[in-house]
């Protein structure tokens, strides 16, 4: 019964440690945030790289600085290929490729000199517990690579077809990106502003500018709004046929909204003269 329960508390030490290894290196050394996130892309965890490190590592890898730091874990992770620690190699590989169509094109000419490593991991053999057959997947990936690398024509269109992709991918993102800030600012700023206290504060609001009586009054005021609208439409109505009529200039005159009383006394008194 206590095993699951022994498992769980000792991942959870060790991922407080790693985080605390982590925070201790980016404050002692000079190690990016980046260069962190390439190597756990890179290490020997079952899971592949999620694709948005991949995507922060190969907009990374356009500053030279990050480059550099990117090139030279890649390099390492292929040099250190072993049939008993062939994973981070693999994970290696993924980096590589995403880099190969997105990232640097230099990308290319840096890994020339690894294409003989890349076709030794290529020949690895591995079939899990499972039945799943990770040599062929290897295999297949280290073949991709390989033709990017060798392949200048289909090195252009890869890196083609992968960037129309990305731009329509982040157009598409982008009008859903609009209609959901909107919503999520006008839904969630009191509830990010205030917490837990945000129904407290949500009815001493609701009590200090009376928004339930505001609402009723709005109601039930539709109706008075509509019978006034009619008035006006008559009363407009009523403007316009005397304004057409030549024999109503008194009336117009007396409704006419740019006319005060003195404007019409004067004009009514040079009239008379």
């Amino acid at each position: 019964m206590s095993s699951p329960l022994i498992h769980e508390i000792k991942g959870q030490a060790f991922r407080f440690l790693k985080e605390k290894i982590k925070t201790a290196r980016l404050a002692l050394t000079d190690v990016t945030p980046v260069q962190l996130m390439t190597e756990e892309a890179t290490n020997e965890n079952p899971w592949p790289p999620d694709t948005r490190s991949t995507s922060i590592i190969a907009r990374a890898a356009f500053e030279v600085d990050e480059y550099e730091r990117i090139i030279e874990i890649l390099h390492h992770r292929l040099l250190k290929f072993d049939k008993g620690y062939w994973r981070a190699s693999y994970k290696a590989l993924i980096l590589l490729e995403h880099l190969l169509t997105h990232g640097p094109k230099r990308v290319s000419e840096e890994f020339q000199c690894d294409i003989d490593v890349i076709e030794e991991i290529g020949q690895f053999q591995f079939i899990d517990e499972k039945g799943f057959n990770w040599g062929l997947r290897v295999r297949k990936l280290s073949e991709r690579i390989l033709k990017l690398l060798r392949n200048k024509d289909f090195f252009t269109e890869e890196r083609a077809r992968a960037r129309n992709l990305s731009h329509a991918i982040k157009g598409f993102g982008s009008f859903n990106q609009r209609s959901s800030a909107i919503d999520e600012r006008l839904s969630d700023l009191p509830s990010k502003i205030y917490g837990r206290c945000n129904s407290y504060y949500d009815n001493r609001q609701y009590e200090k500018y009376d928004f339930t009586s505001l609402g009723k009054k709005l109601s039930t005021a539709n109706g008075n709004e509509r019978e006034q609208q009619i008035h006006e439409d008559n009363d407009n109505s009523k403007l316009l046929k005397q304004e057409n009529d030549p024999n109503s200039g008194e009336v117009t005159e007396e409704y006419h909204p740019f006319i005060d009383d003195r404007e019409k006394r004067t004009t009514a008194s040079l009239l008379s003269v």
